[in-house]
C-alpha cells in the first residue's frame, strides 16, 4: 500500500527538521525539537501537573481526568522520543485524546532522559510512577483495579517493560498494555529496517544514535528491560494491543513482540496502519488516522480492564 496522501505531505514538510545521528548533541536537539503548545488544546475535565518522589529525584507528572464522575480506569502513559527527547508537552495532545476516548484518568510520566540518565533510569522511573499512581488512585478519582500502561515508540518499550517489571517483582496488577509502534529489540536487522530505514521521518541512523545515547554498553541491549523481546518468558503478562505503521523501521519488531506475546498465551490484538509512518498517531491535527489509532488503543484498554 502506498503512503497516505496526508503522510506524504507531512514527510515533505519534515525534510527540513533536524535528524539525529553521529555527532548530534542531545541538549541542542531537544531545543531544536521544542514545539509550541496548540492554541486550543482538546478539553478534558481536569488537567494538573504534579511532582512525585522517584528513584533518582522528583518525577514530573501530568494528570488528565475526564469530565464526569469517577472512579475512572487508570492509564499510565510514557512518551516516545528515543529515550532522549520529548516531554509532557510534546505528547499533551495524545494524552488528552486518550483521556477522552478511553474515559480514563491518564497519567503522563516525564521520566529521566538519556544520555544524562542512561538505561535503566527511564524504566525505573516509569515503574515507580506506576506504583505511585496505583497507590494514590483514590485521590486521582481512579480505580487501581482497572490499570493499564501505554506509550509510543520508546514509550511503547517502557510500557512493555513496566508490564514485565510488575510481573517479575509481583508488585502490582496491570490489566493492559497499549504499545504504539514500540521499540522492542536492540537490533537493526529486520525487513522493515531495510525497507524504511531512510526517507520516512525515523531513520536507521537516528535509531542507532538513540540506542547509543540510551545504553551505557551495547551488552545492556540484550537485557529484557532494555529489549522486551529478549525476555526469557512473556507468560503472565497483561492483555496487549500493539499498533504499528507500514512505513516504519520499527514495524517488524512491533509485530514480532505481538507474535511472541500471543505464543506465550497472552491475549493480543495487532493492527498495522499500512499507509502511515512512525509517529503518525501523535499528529492529531494533521493526520486523520491518528484519532482512529488512539481510539483503537483506548477501546482495547477499556475492554481489557472492564472485564
Amino acid at each position: 500500500m502506498s503512503l497516505h496522501p496526508q503522510a506524504q505531505a507531512l514527510l515533505e514538510l519534515f525534510k527540513g527538521l533536524p535528524s539525529p545521528g553521529p555527532g548530534t548533541d542531545a541538549v541542542q536537539l531537544r531545543a531544536q525539537m521544542q514545539m509550541p503548545p496548540p492554541a486550543a488544546p482538546e478539553p478534558v475535565g481536569h488537567c494538573e501537573d504534579r511532582r512525585i518522589p522517584g528513584p533518582g529525584g522528583e518525577i514530573p507528572l501530568r494528570i488528565y481526568t475526564p469530565a464526569g464522575t469517577g472512579p475512572f480506569p487508570l492509564l499510565m502513559f510514557f512518551h516516545g522520543g528515543g529515550f532522549v527527547i520529548c516531554d509532557l508537552d510534546s505528547h499533551d495532545s495524545t494524552c488528552r485524546a486518550l483521556c477522552n476516548e478511553a474515559q480514563a484518568v491518564v497519567v503522563s510520566v516525564d521520566y529521566r532522559l538519556a544520555p544524562e540518565h542512561p538505561y535503566p533510569a527511564a524504566p525505573e522511573d516509569c515503574f515507580a510512577a506506576t506504583l505511585w499512581a496505583a497507590e494514590h488512585a483514590a485521590s486521582l478519582h481512579a480505580d487501581s483495579a482497572r490499570l493499564g500502561v501505554a506509550g509510543d515508540s520508546a514509550g511503547g518499550c517502557l510500557a512493555a517493560v513496566v508490564a514485565q517489571m510488575a510481573r517479575d517483582r509481583n508488585a502490582l496488577s496491570i490489566g493492559f498494555q497499549g504499545l504504539i509502534y514500540p521499540v522492542t529489540h536492540y537490533a537493526f536487522d529486520t525487513a522493515s529496517y531495510r525497507e524504511n530505514g531512510e526517507g520516512y521521518f525515523l531513520t536507521e541512523a537516528s535509531m542507532r544514535w538513540f540506542w547509543d545515547q540510551y545504553l551505557q554498553t551495547p551488552a545492556a541491549g540484550a537485557e529484557a528491560y532494555a529489549s522486551p523481546l529478549r525476555a526469557a518468558s512473556l507468560r503472565g503478562l497483561p492483555a496487549a494491543a500493539v499498533l504499528t505503521a507500514g512505513y516504519d523501521p520499527l514495524r517488524d519488531e512491533g509485530r514480532a513482540y505481538a507474535d511472541a506475546l500471543r505464543a506465550a498465551g497472552v491475549d493480543v490484538d495487532y493492527r498495522c496502519f499500512d499507509s502511515q509512518f512512525h509517529g503518525f498517531a501523535g499528529m492529531l491535527a494533521m493526520i486523520d488516522e491518528a484519532r482512529e489509532a488512539l481510539r483503537w488503543i483506548a477501546g482495547h484498554f477499556r475492554r481489557a480492564v472492564d472485564r
